[in-house]
């Protein structure tokens, strides 16, 4: 009566491993045979209910269909599983007769975009573009550009020394110098580049910016030439009906100086957060070139004058494109840059 049952569990065994149609199937199969709960395991915890003198008999045959019913199941695994890796092969099959798939380009930075718009527009207006070392020296960052050592608005600039006279550029505006010493008037050119302060960054600050300077040098040529300049320059940008204010501010390398706003996009000049209820929006700095700047290249401040102007590459963008924290810019986001392909 063993023998027979160990036979039939056999059978048993062998047919549902034949029927497994995955090698998920064929696992329900060992568990119900071989588990802690199967078929033949619970027949081999019987044997003590066997008479003592049939149980080695029982065991054997017990046994060796333990280990028939194991050698068909790995058996039958390594087929199911060869027929399933042929199918998943078989169902990625590369089709070689349909095109490629283009990689998704390229696509140039906003503070790239912004930057190349601004050059754009100056280069139509005859100006040359220069650059220049971003490590500089103190002489051509500060002093030549009528900041010595004592002036308060060294304050104004919290600087990266490297040694006593050697610093990352806190503007472009050494580019002025750099220019006006090396050619005579008349000139007009404008410096984009990458400056560095010691700042915190946050949403409206960054120890590292971009900016671009403008400087025209000639004879007879007046704040008018400036304004209406830097008024072009916005339409062209912003919008062909853009309209910007000039304020009286200080710089130390311009004199008189300027601020330049657009009326608020948002708003149009009622008030609004972005424009903090002003109705305005700065945009960069200006003025005539001080008296004190020429004489410093050695030109004669009453044969030539000059106007510069300096600004943000990232208040530019900012204000274009309606971003509102500078750290976008930096972060690397694609999800952010990819906005602008």
């Amino acid at each position: 009566m063993a023998d027979k049952r160990a036979s039939e569990i056999l059978k048993g065994a062998r047919g549902e491993a034949a029927r497994a149609k995955s090698s998920a199937d064929l696992e329900q199969v060992r568990v119900k045979y071989l588990g802690r709960q199967g078929i033949l395991t619970q027949f081999l915890r019987s044997l003590s209910s066997i008479p003592v003198a049939e149980r080695p008999e029982v065991g054997r045959e017990a046994n060796l269909a333990k280990a028939e019913i194991e050698t068909l199941l790995g058996e039958r695994l390594a087929e199911l599983k060869a027929a399933e890796r042929r199918h998943a092969l078989e169902s990625q099959r590369v089709d070689l007769t349909l095109p490629g798939r283009r990689p998704s380009p390229g696509t140039l930075h906003p503070l790239t975009l912004v930057q190349d718009e601004i050059i754009e527009i100056f280069l139509g207006l005859g100006f040359a573009v220069a650059e220049g070392p971003e490590v500089e020296s103190d002489f051509y960052n500060f002093e030549a550009l009528n900041i010595p050592r004592d002036h308060p608005a060294r304050d104004m600039q919290d600087t990266f020394y490297l040694s006593e006279d050697v610093l990352l550029r806190t503007h472009t505006s050494p580019m002025q110098i750099r220019i006006m010493k090396a050619m005579r008037p008349p000139l007009r050119y404008i410096f984009p580049g990458r400056v560095y302060r010691r700042d915190i960054a946050d949403a409206s600050h960054s120890p590292v910016f971009h900016q671009v300077e403008g400087l025209a040098v000639d004879r007879n040529i007046s704040m008018g030439d400036l304004k209406g300049t830097l008024e072009l320059f916005a339409r062209e940008m912003f919008g062909p009906r853009t309209t910007t204010r000039f304020r009286p501010s200080f710089f130390p390398f311009t004199e008189p100086s300027a601020e330049v706003d657009v009326r608020c996009f948002l708003c149009g000049g009622e008030g609004c957060r972005v424009c903090k209820q002003s109705g305005w929006l700065e945009i960069l700095g200006s003025g005539m070139v001080h008296p004190q700047v020429l004489r410093n290249v050695g030109y004669d401040p009453e044969e030539v004058t000059g106007w510069a102007f300096g600004m943000g590459v990232e208040r530019i963008a900012m204000l274009k494109y309606g971003i509102d924290d500078i750290r976008l810019f930096f972060e690397n986001d694609l999800r952010f840059l990819t906005q602008f392909a």
